[in-house]
Protein backbone atom coordinates (compact mmCIF):
# COMPACT_ATOMS: atom_id res chain seq x y z
CA UNK A 1 0.00 0.00 0.00
CA UNK A 2 1.06 3.21 -1.14
CA UNK A 3 2.20 5.81 2.47
CA UNK A 4 0.92 9.12 2.29
CA UNK A 5 2.64 11.91 0.95
CA UNK A 6 2.38 13.35 4.41
CA UNK A 7 4.23 9.98 5.62
CA UNK A 8 7.15 10.24 3.59
CA UNK A 9 7.55 13.96 4.33
CA UNK A 10 8.13 13.63 8.14
CA UNK A 11 11.07 11.42 7.23
CA UNK A 12 12.78 15.02 6.79
CA UNK A 13 11.79 16.79 9.78
CA UNK A 14 14.74 17.68 11.81
CA UNK A 15 15.35 19.94 14.96
CA UNK A 16 16.72 21.91 13.11
CA UNK A 17 16.47 23.46 9.44
CA UNK A 18 19.22 21.79 6.92
CA UNK A 19 17.31 22.99 3.94
CA UNK A 20 14.29 23.83 2.58
CA UNK A 21 13.04 20.07 2.33
CA UNK A 22 13.38 19.89 6.56
CA UNK A 23 12.02 23.15 6.67
CA UNK A 24 8.71 22.20 4.84
CA UNK A 25 8.42 19.13 6.56
CA UNK A 26 8.86 20.55 10.10
CA UNK A 27 5.95 23.53 8.70
CA UNK A 28 3.61 20.42 7.52
CA UNK A 29 3.84 18.95 10.98
CA UNK A 30 2.88 21.97 12.64
CA UNK A 31 -0.19 22.36 10.01
CA UNK A 32 -2.85 20.62 12.05
CA UNK A 33 -5.21 20.89 8.63
CA UNK A 34 -2.60 19.55 6.18
CA UNK A 35 -4.42 16.27 4.23
CA UNK A 36 -1.73 13.87 5.87
CA UNK A 37 -3.93 10.82 4.72
CA UNK A 38 -3.41 12.08 1.10
CA UNK A 39 -1.25 10.61 -1.87
CA UNK A 40 -3.16 12.87 -4.38
CA UNK A 41 -1.13 15.75 -6.09
CA UNK A 42 -3.56 17.63 -6.94
CA UNK A 43 -5.61 17.82 -3.46
CA UNK A 44 -2.75 18.82 -1.35
CA UNK A 45 -1.14 20.93 -4.41
CA UNK A 46 -4.47 23.09 -3.69
CA UNK A 47 -4.33 23.08 -0.38
CA UNK A 48 -0.80 24.31 0.05
CA UNK A 49 -1.53 27.04 -2.54
CA UNK A 50 -4.54 27.99 -0.25
CA UNK A 51 -2.91 27.64 3.44
CA UNK A 52 0.92 27.05 2.90
CA UNK A 53 2.15 30.07 3.42
CA UNK A 54 4.83 28.54 5.17
CA UNK A 55 6.74 27.60 1.63
CA UNK A 56 8.61 30.09 -0.40
CA UNK A 57 7.69 28.26 -3.47
CA UNK A 58 5.54 25.50 -4.49
CA UNK A 59 8.75 24.53 -6.34
CA UNK A 60 9.84 23.33 -2.98
CA UNK A 61 6.66 21.21 -2.92
CA UNK A 62 6.95 19.65 -6.54
CA UNK A 63 10.77 18.82 -5.78
CA UNK A 64 9.44 17.00 -2.44
CA UNK A 65 6.45 15.26 -4.72
CA UNK A 66 9.46 14.27 -7.45
CA UNK A 67 11.41 12.29 -4.70
CA UNK A 68 8.32 10.73 -2.93
CA UNK A 69 7.24 9.61 -6.67
CA UNK A 70 10.87 7.96 -7.07
CA UNK A 71 10.67 6.48 -3.56
CA UNK A 72 6.79 5.04 -4.28
CA UNK A 73 7.66 3.51 -7.11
Amino acid sequence: MKKSFYHFLMKYRQPTVKDDLTSFANEAYEDHGFPKQSSQYHEISSYLELNGLYLESMSIFDEAWERYLLEEK
